[in-house]
């Protein structure tokens, strides 16, 4: 059945304003499902006719080589060459569909346009019913332009695919300036914490160190000794000082003693 010559009666009772927006339905919208089911039919006969060559074949070549193995004896006359021919012949044929496959993209070209043909269906379906994502409106003058986009958006898709050789998901994406600022800050989060845990590691070390000298201080290793040594040196020149001053104040007292018995005297 022909899609396009069934739903054109249904195009002709579109409630639009305008004439020519029936026809740009018509002449792109029924055109571009009729034109995608052509390319679908002519690539599955070539589709389905190298993938039956390549099962086949695949089928019957190992089956000839096995009757190979047998007593020559129970085979027929030249047997031998007649098997060799035919595979020769079997490998070549499934070789050259397989081959042909790969080369004309055969497989992803009935796949993507019978995808294509069918997502175009669904799209026109709803919106003739306003169901689905075109629920909300209330006429098909207000969907109309939503459903116009959605079909270009199909069909751009799809040449892209097509001229991208089946590859237009991997194609250069555009530059996406939310995306690289978050990963940016993102980035610069991860610095700024790693140069906090870097100090911080820091400060833990010489705090550390610092405990380890009081520790060995406290203990009386080695290395503090001279400290100590200094505070004993500085602790005996006060003695030494204030042992002198008494001397002398004490020679200054017993020499005032005996002026004062030499008087009495």
């Amino acid at each position: 059945m022909n899609f396009s010559r069934n739903v054109s009666g249904i195009v002709d009772e579109l409630d639009l304003e305008k004439a020519y927006d029936k026809s740009i339905i018509k002449y792109r919208f029924l055109n571009e499902i009729t034109f995608y089911e052509e390319k679908r039919d002519h690539t599955k006969k070539y589709y389905n006719a190298f993938r039956f060559i390549v099962t086949t074949g695949s089928i019957l070549l190992p089956a000839i080589l096995s009757m190979g193995q047998m007593d020559p004896a129970k085979l027929p006359a030249n047997f031998d060459m007649i098997s060799y021919w035919a595979s020769w012949t079997i490998s070549l044929m499934v070789t050259a569909s397989n081959g042909f496959l790969q080369l004309f993209s055969l497989d992803k070209n009935y796949f993507s346009y019978s995808m294509v043909v069918e997502q175009l269906k669904t799209e026109g379906w709803q919106f003739f019913g306003l169901s689905g994502k075109y629920e909300d409106y209330d006429n098909h003058q207000e969907a109309y332009k939503v459903f116009s986009k959605s079909i270009e958006s199909i069909k751009r898709k799809q040449v892209e695919q097509e001229f991208s050789n089946g590859k237009g998901d991997s194609k250069k994406k555009k530059f996406d300036f939310h995306g690289e600022m978050k990963k940016f800050s993102q980035e610069q989060k991860t610095i700024k914490d790693v140069t906090d845990t870097v100090q911080t590691v820091a400060q833990v070390s010489r705090t550390a160190q610092n405990v380890t000298k009081a520790v060995d201080k406290m203990k009386g290793k080695p290395q503090d000794d001279n400290i100590e040594m200094e505070v004993i040196e500085e602790g005996i020149v006060e003695k030494v000082d204030g042992s002198k001053g008494k001397d002398e104040s004490k020679g200054k007292d017993e020499s005032k003693g005996k002026g004062k018995d030499e008087g009495d005297v």
